[in-house]
């Protein structure tokens, strides 16, 4: 009969009569000295939380067979189950001959009778058993990974103390010993039992040679099984001589690549390989393994260092196209100003010779940000997932290259990595290759990082770890094929980390010395990797020295030959370096037509009537009860609020088949609790509906998504989305306007001037609450400022008036930078973003207190069919009317607006101040601001704006109005009406935010003559 406890019951019973007895004779345990860390991410205490983990997997195995442990574990597990006491629940076996490898069986009767078992036999099972265990946690810290023999990996030169035999008690005599294997361990193959000599042997075999595993902190028992199994099963990593000879022919390509390149051009920067070549090897395996297993497409993020080696030997860009990139007097013949050579990326489609497989491998282009482009791999290849149907990453994979000291010290690392079990933001497993140079620059690791290591965020997230020294090609090979196959499996994230060296400085022009004196005079006297390797191969016979000099010369012949041939090119071209191509979009489009983004009035009553109306039978919030219908009412009389027309351009374009995504900090709700695009069953949880999901059978899908509280990483990964299908409206919005602060390395790097340098157009819309309405430093300010000073029009420069006047801006611009006042303007700038002939990012300020203002409502008559985006709002009152008799003329942006024709009704100035609406500040429109200022020649001209002097658009707009004036030969002055200049972006104090917004509608008000 089977006796059943619980898990927890039976480890209480197992610490209070095995273990404590067990260890209670040893008074020194207390004052042994453990191994310390910089932290103690790495420690595991011995005899808690591992202890208590390798119980539960006994007690697991002996439930499912009871033959499948030792028999003083059976005894034990069955003496508990009947109840014994704690101290009593074992029985005594005949002791085991040293000099037998057979164990000797517990006679069933002794079980039964509750004759004592040895209480040594005990004790050593369940040291051998806590031996494996160690050796499988803390194995990896032992390891022999670095090539140069100089440093410890994990920056700890002690020993685990549980890694030593002498801990356990055991002699020398006793390493003859036969003990069974327990069920946690693969080292015994068939062998049921082993001597502690060889179970030692082999373990030492498999965690401490070339390949250190960190997996143990896993919580998941079949994951840590799986990688046990793969590594632990004998003879597993065994290789065919026609495999070794493919691991040369890919290290000389590796190696003599980077050479060739040092003999060309040997001051010019490149940041090579050399020290680490076998990371050819390992993205090849990666990408042969993965193809094997169904995927065919591949994203790779990655820095500068090795990344012409990568494009050469992994996409096998043409060599004759990289080289050209060594020619500076080689002009662009297209589009774009470019990037350096290490910058680039591309799009490349080959067949994969070892599967016969077609693959496409794209490399996203990025800034020297060290690991700034994770987020956007993660992101294009969500996309490409999403769109391919590819719902589990099984087709879809991306690989992310880290150096160790980025990986280590970079935030933007957790934050990507953060996301990888997310659901609208997964990617069903990403394979991490730490190019481990154990230097980041002139940087010692141990003043670097606080970690054991440099891998230790992917501890975070469950990854595994696989530690290999990348002067063995044969160890990399296998964990890379072992990373390719967990990946498939499992779908979750795994890490390679490439313990290598960097041969020469940051740059090849570098001197090391200087910083790194020890460690160069050891690397100048390290062989190449390649030259390790072809010796061992030759040595073995596998390859003669003969067949290798051949294969050195048949590469070096043809880089020769590439040279060659790039000498012959007179021009290279910005667009041979895309790395997310449209291929067809550009084809068959106007490109100097200006979009009609009005839609038909049904659409807009039932897109309206749609999100007004909540599913039968689900209950919701009594308050979203009255904002729905709030809404209803303002269907029926034709008009829209800020949520509403946001949701009409959204719903309008679904039914025209363009996917919506809108993700960042609490937008299902909206920050402001104005959007409510996802209501939730107030009586079943997670229990949802969306009615944007829900308008037509036919209709595209509308994704709305909380994020996690990031904002690199997620408008990082919104960025990478919107690069893969330019007919998708992919929208981030900040929480609050300021917060993009913290994504501001993708704006700069990426967003304003992608297209500029890597010739790659992204429709991305940023939404960015902004408005001063005493709310504080830190959530007043979008910092328009920042927009508008990386915007690329020239300020002095008025361009040619004619017909094409606006779609040539847009044309020119590097980005749309506005700040609504309308819903109905908001409506079509979403619908533009789509209905253009390109692609360019759109960045909003959106409001706060218009969300719910009467007054900022547009009817649908400004919606329909035959309107468009408005880039100007002229006066339209009655001061438009009576242009000769106005003195004053107010140019302003957003909200402030409202709030100065409350004021200016106020004060009765309606027909002597007139206020004109820029609604689009870049590209600026010099046309239509010029014609309103020639509607009132007699009108002081003012730009009016409730941030600070130094923020805000009037930097940007003085220089582009006088352009306007000069254009028309007028003398009037521009004045200023605003806050004056400030270091923070807001006052804190409510009573100081009152006085400032006085002084700005005093300063505004003012209609007396101006004196010069």
């Amino acid at each position: 009969m089977m006796y059943r406890l619980s898990v927890r019951t039976l480890l209480s019973r197992a610490r209070t009569s095995c273990l404590s007895r067990a260890y209670s004779s040893r008074p020194d345990d207390t004052s042994r000295q453990a191994k310390t860390y910089a932290t103690q991410a790495a420690a595991e205490p011995f005899l808690s939380g591992s202890s208590s983990a390798y119980l539960e997997d006994m007690y697991v195995a002996w439930q499912k067979d009871p033959d499948s442990v030792h028999k003083s574990w059976d005894s034990f597990f069955r003496q508990t189950a009947r109840g014994a006491p704690p101290g009593q629940a074992y029985v005594r076996p005949p002791s085991l001959s040293s000099a037998s490898l057979t164990v000797a069986p517990i006679p069933t009767h002794a079980v039964a009778q509750g004759a004592p078992v040895d209480e040594k036999t005990i004790e050593d099972h369940l040291s051998v058993q806590s031996i494996i265990r160690s050796y499988q946690i803390r194995g990896h810290h032992i390891a022999d990974l670095d090539p140069l023999k100089i440093n410890q990996v994990d920056l700890n030169a002690n020993s685990p103390p549980d890694l030593l035999v002498s801990h356990y008690k055991f002699e020398e005599q006793d390493l003859d010993r036969v003990f069974r294997l327990p069920a946690t361990t693969y080292i015994g193959g068939n062998e049921a039992a082993l001597p502690l000599r060889e179970i030692i042997r082999r373990l030492e075999e498999v965690y401490c040679r070339h390949i250190g595993v960190e997996f143990m902190f896993i919580n998941n028992l079949e994951q840590t099984d799986w990688i046990r199994k793969k590594f632990e099963t004998p003879r597993i990593m065994q290789f065919s001589n026609e495999e070794k000879r493919l691991f040369l022919a890919r290290l000389i390509r590796s190696t003599r690549f980077e050479e060739f390149l040092a003999r060309k051009w040997s001051s010019e920067k490149r940041f090579g390989l050399e020290g680490c070549e076998v990371l050819i090897s390992s993205m090849k395996t990666l990408i042969d393994s993965s193809s094997a297993l169904g995927v065919d497409s591949f994203v790779i993020g990655m820095p500068h260092r090795g990344r012409l080696n990568v494009l050469a030997n992994v996409c096998r860009k043409p060599l004759e196209k990289i080289i050209c990139q060594f020619d500076s007097k080689l002009e662009a013949s297209d589009e774009g100003s470019g990037d350096v050579k290490y910058h680039l990326g591309m799009s490349h489609e080959r067949l994969n010779r070892m599967t016969n497989k077609n693959i496409k491998i794209a490399v996203v282009a990025n800034p020297s940000h060290l690991e700034a482009v994770d987020p956007v791999v993660q992101g294009k290849t969500r996309a490409e997932q999403f769109y391919r149907g590819d719902t589990d990453g099984k087709k879809v994979m991306s690989m992310l290259l880290h150096g160790d000291a980025a990986y280590a010290g970079q935030g933007v690392v957790y934050e990507t990595m953060h996301l990888s079990d997310l659901p609208a933001y997964t990617t069903h497993g990403t394979i991490h290759i730490v190019a481990n140079n154990q230097i980041g620059f002139t940087t010692d690791p141990r003043v670097a990082r606080s970690s054991p290591y440099c891998t230790d965020v992917a501890r975070v997230v469950n990854a595994p770890i696989f530690h290999v020294n990348a002067d063995d090609p044969e160890a990399v090979v296998y964990v890379c094929k072992v990373a390719a196959e967990w990946r498939q499996t499992f779908g979750k994230d795994c890490v390679i980390d490439l313990v290598g060296y960097r041969r020469f400085g940051h740059n090849e022009i570098d001197e090391p010395m200087f910083t790194q004196p020890l460690m160069y005079k050891k690397v100048a006297k390290q062989p190449t990797v390649l030259a390790q390797y072809a010796q061992t191969l030759i040595k073995d016979g596998i390859v003669t020295q003969q067949e290798y000099e051949e294969e050195v010369a048949k590469y070096d012949k043809i880089c020769e030959e590439a040279y060659v041939a790039a000498k012959k090119e007179t021009a290279v071209k910005n667009t041979d370096w895309l790395d997310s191509p449209w291929p067809g979009f550009f084809e068959g489009r106007d490109p100097m037509k200006i979009p009609s983004t009005g839609c038909s009035e049904d659409v807009l009553r039932h897109v309206g009537q749609s999100v007004s109306t909540p599913p039968d039978n689900f209950v919701i919030h009594g308050g979203l009860k009255r904002v729905l219908r709030g809404r209803e009412d303002m269907v029926k009389n034709r008009m829209a609020d800020w949520a509403l027309g946001e949701a009409l351009a959204f719903g309008s374009l679904v039914k025209e088949g363009v996917h919506v995504r809108l993700s960042g900090q609490d937008v299902e709700r909206g920050t402001f609790s104005h959007r409510h695009s996802v209501y939730h069953h107030q009586n079943i949880d997670k229990s949802m509906y969306v009615p944007l999901n829900h308008l037509y059978p036919d209709q595209a899908t509308y994704t709305v998504v909380n994020s996690s509280l990031s904002e690199f990483a997620v408008l990082g990964f919104e960025l990478g989305y919107s690069m893969t299908n330019p007919n998708a409206l992919v929208i981030w919005e900040a929480q609050f306007g300021d917060f993009s602060n913290n994504a501001q390395c993708i704006i700069d790097q990426f967003i304003s001037s992608g297209q500029a340098k890597w010739v790659r157009q992204s429709g991305i819309v940023l939404l960015l609450p902004h408005g001063y309405e005493g709310m504080g430093p830190e959530h007043s300010s979008a910092r328009l400022e920042r927009f508008l000073q990386m915007s690329n029009d020239d300020p002095d420069y008025f361009p040619p008036e004619g017909p094409n006047f606006e779609i040539q801006q847009s044309h020119e611009t590097n980005w749309f930078v506005c700040n609504f006042t309308t819903p109905a303007n908001f409506f079509h700038a979403m619908r533009r973003q789509i209905a253009l002939p390109f692609r360019k990012p759109l960045v909003v300020m959106t409001p706060k207190s218009l969300l719910r203002l009467p007054e900022a409502r547009s009817s649908f008559d400004e919606m329909v069919e035959g309107t468009h985006f408005q880039r100007f709002y002229p006066e339209n009152g009655i001061a438009a009317s009576n242009a000769d008799t106005v003195k004053k003329l107010i140019l302003c942006t957003g909200k402030v607006y409202y709030e100065l024709v409350k004021e200016r009704e106020k004060k009765n100035l309606v027909e002597q101040i007139a206020i004109g609406r820029v609604e689009q500040l870049t590209p600026f429109p010099f046309d239509l601001v010029k014609a309103e200022i020639l509607k009132y020649p007699r009108a002081r001209l003012c730009w009016a704006q409730e941030e600070h002097k130094n923020m805000g658009a009037w930097f940007y707009v003085e220089p582009r109005i006088n352009t306007v004036l000069k254009k028309i030969n007028s003398s009037v002055d521009l004045e200023y009406a605003g806050r004056c200049a400030s270091a923070a972006a807001a006052t804190g104090n409510k009573h100081m935010h009152m006085m400032e917004l006085a002084q700005l509608y005093s300063d505004n008000m003012d209609v007396s003559p101006h004196l010069n």
